[in-house]
């Protein structure tokens, strides 16, 4: 019995790749054979998965388990076999949030969206990782579904903090002001704009000095010159950082230098900074959609408007409080406990082999 993982790419430093390898471990742990297969990859990956194109002749003691977050023609491949299909639903963005700003990503996820729902024709089990993209499974017409969190280390980057960027940031504080966080795409429909316009009314009346700093890729090639644009008109270009993409010890030394963690993002099929974050106790401060009630749970503040006044007020209130941060930190170290990698990976080998009868 194999079962095999079909993914459009694998890529470092990115959720998706890291939750594959470490199914493929989980499986072979337990006697199931599992490779990786991927229509691109970043380099230094390459020699972990094989290209789509080796899949080879049909194998009949084999299953293919899909990876599905966007639109690829690796669909039409899988599609084209004969083996039986397994889903493991990441979320697909609606078109209708970035339309307008990237349309080769436009596109893309559009046609995911049309992918995902012939798949239910054919799909024989199929696991998200939230019950949010597990209603969409149900929605887009597969039967048998179940919610398993991703398998990856959400507390820790198994890295120290870069000395350099720790200095930097310890510099900056020194001066004063609150450090906020945002990792994740620079990207419309993640609203980097609207935590923009928290922090201003942030420094006008509660902090003068915080900072944001926004860490993450941009997607496409219109959005991040707007969003600069728009930090300079506000007159933040001070304040507000694009920081770029970071490998893992940078990235540790921006969450350790975090007074909170700020997501205005327009829709989340799980967000797995936000547990990042509770993890490694920085209190998160949320717009409230999609997945995000659901992922963050009674660990964080969560509101139903990502008005800035609101916004900047519940942020205020949380560098203020003392006592709350210590709630919130205690509650965070629970919630980040019900994503502990181990016991997924245990209950999706599991799920997995009930699916296909290798259980």
């Amino acid at each position: 019995m194999r079962i095999d993982q079909v993914l459009p790419s694998l890529a470092s430093r990115d959720a998706i790749g890291a939750h594959a390898l470490a199914l493929a471990d989980a499986l072979r742990a337990a006697g199931i054979g599992s490779d990786i297969y991927y229509g691109s990859c970043t380099p230094d990956v390459a020699h972990l998965g094989r290209p789509i194109t080796q899949l080879g002749r049909l194998a009949t003691d084999r299953w293919l388990l899909y990876h599905a977050s966007i639109g690829s023609p690796v669909y039409d491949i899988l599609r084209a076999r004969e083996e039986p299909t397994l889903v493991n639903y990441h979320n697909i963005t609606p078109a209708e949030l970035i339309d307008g700003w990237a349309p080769q990503v436009t596109h893309e996820v559009a046609l995911g969206r049309g992918q995902l729902a012939r798949l239910a024709e054919v799909s024989r089990f199929a696991i998200a990782d939230s019950a949010f993209n597990e209603a969409e499974l149900v929605a887009a017409g597969f039967r048998g579904t179940a919610v398993v969190p991703l398998l990856i280390d959400m507390t820790s980057t198994g890295h120290q903090p870069d000395q350099a960027v720790a200095d930097r940031l310890a510099a900056a504080k020194a001066d004063g002001g609150a450090d906020l966080l945002y990792v994740g795409k620079i990207a419309p429909w993640k609203a980097p704009h609207d935590l923009v316009k928290m922090v201003a009314v942030l420094r006008r009346l509660y902090d003068p000095r915080a900072r944001l700093h926004l860490v993450g890729t941009p997607i496409g090639d219109r959005y991040e010159p707007a969003l600069r644009a728009f930090i300079e008109e506000a007159g933040l270009a001070g304040a507000v950082r694009i920081v770029g993409s970071l490998d893992a010890s940078g990235l540790e030394a921006y969450y350790q230098a975090a007074d909170v963690y700020v997501s205005a993002s327009d829709h989340e099929g799980f967000c797995v900074p936000l547990v990042e974050a509770m993890g490694r106790g920085v209190p998160v401060v949320a717009y409230g959609a999609a997945a995000v009630p659901e992922t963050v749970g009674p660990a964080g503040i969560v509101l139903p408007s990502k008005e800035p006044l609101r916004f900047a007020a519940a942020v205020a209130r949380v560098l203020g409080d003392a006592e709350l941060r210590r709630h919130l930190a205690a509650a965070a170290a629970r919630r980040v406990a019900d994503f502990d990698r181990k016991t997924s990976a245990q209950r999706f080998v599991e799920l997995l082999a009930a699916a296909t009868g290798a259980g």
